[in-house]
């Protein structure tokens, strides 16, 4: 039997029971988190909102750093066991004030999950030079999740979710320019390397981390309305996309195939709880199961092979040490 996902091993449905329609609340029906502990990022707008109440329903103490502390208090009124901290992804020691502060309260870690990101964004960089939607939809989580380590060892049975997008297969992982200082800055392009590296990071954590009952998975939730990711978005990338006209008008197919928020969330919740992932990690899913490998050039279901490579994941977790200065060593 395979032992890791690497070139896709592992990379196909395993007839979950769950589709494209399935709610978060459908997927984890009959499951107890009474007890668990859960991190979610970006767990107070769209569908982290989603993930944060369904994991706290099933009695799970969910934890959400939060950007804006009072928007999130707003947000998160009325769902019990929620915590609030401040933190912000594109500042490297926010990251660390939280992380620490977890560690020092002694808990397991049983659920991260890395849901926050942006899209479509003009290039703007972080203090360190890193292009904004690599700092925050990728390294962020790998300096998280190496910060929190101990407390995910702790727990004897640990998930690490990230919320990756279809959008992987807008581009690969440049090794020669990830920070777009010697070619033109594509918005699209920079979009998918980051959610290409969030994949990778998965993959490689998977093997590293399930030595120590630590198990890694990626996902992409589906096409979505009523969340704030394209709240930067100028109509023409839309239209460029394919999702819009000239006015600005969604395409009526378009809307047709968005889920609902509690159809984005399930994924999330599905890798996050369900049993039938005990044995198998640093998969690619969507639509509440694993996703079959895509094999052709063009935008399609499925997870691109470039995206489970394993000599470019071991490649950009020692590059992620390298620019973070985090030595995210899982012994």
């Amino acid at each position: 039997m395979k032992q890791n996902n690497y070139q896709g091993a592992l990379q196909q449905p395993i007839g979950s029971g769950f589709n494209a329609k399935s709610t978060a609340a459908d997927v984890i029906k009959g499951i107890n988190l009474k007890g668990k502990i859960a991190i979610v990022t970006g767990g107070n707008t769209g569908i982290g909102l989603e993930t944060t109440k369904t994991l706290a329903n099933a009695g799970a103490t969910v934890i959400v750093p939060a950007r804006d502390v009072e928007k999130a208090k707003r947000n998160l009124e009325g769902i019990p066991l929620v915590e609030i901290e401040p933190m912000d992804l594109m500042d490297p020691a926010s990251i660390d004030v939280f992380a620490q502060k977890f560690l020092e309260s002694g808990r397991p870690l049983h659920l991260l999950i890395n849901n926050a990101g942006i899209m479509w964004v003009p290039l703007r960089y972080d203090s360190r030079g890193i292009e904004s939607q690599l700092a925050t939809n990728y390294l962020a989580q790998f300096q998280l999740t190496a910060r929190l380590w101990p407390a995910l060892k702790q727990a004897n049975g640990a998930r690490v979710i990230n919320v990756s997008s279809q959008g992987h297969q807008f581009g690969t992982f440049n090794f020669n320019d990830p920070n777009f200082q010697n070619r033109e800055y594509e918005t699209l392009q920079a979009y998918g390397q980051s959610k290409t590296a969030s994949n990778l990071f998965a993959l490689e954590l998977d093997n590293r981390g399930k030595a120590f009952n630590v198990r890694a998975y990626s996902l992409h939730p589906g096409s979505i309305g009523g969340t704030e990711l394209g709240r930067e978005a100028p109509l023409e990338l839309f239209v460029k996309m394919g999702f819009a006209d000239e006015q600005g008008n969604m395409l009526p197919e378009v809307l047709a195939s968005l889920k609902t928020v509690p159809q984005g969330a399930a994924t999330t919740v599905w890798c996050a709880t369900t049993p039938l992932l005990n044995s198998i990690g640093g998969v690619y899913c969507e639509d509440a199961d694993v996703a079959p490998l895509a094999s052709n050039n063009e935008l399609s279901a499925g997870v691109k092979p470039y995206s489970l490579d394993e000599a470019d994941a071991k490649r950009l977790w020692e590059w992620s040490e390298e620019i973070s200065g985090i030595f995210f060593s899982t012994i």
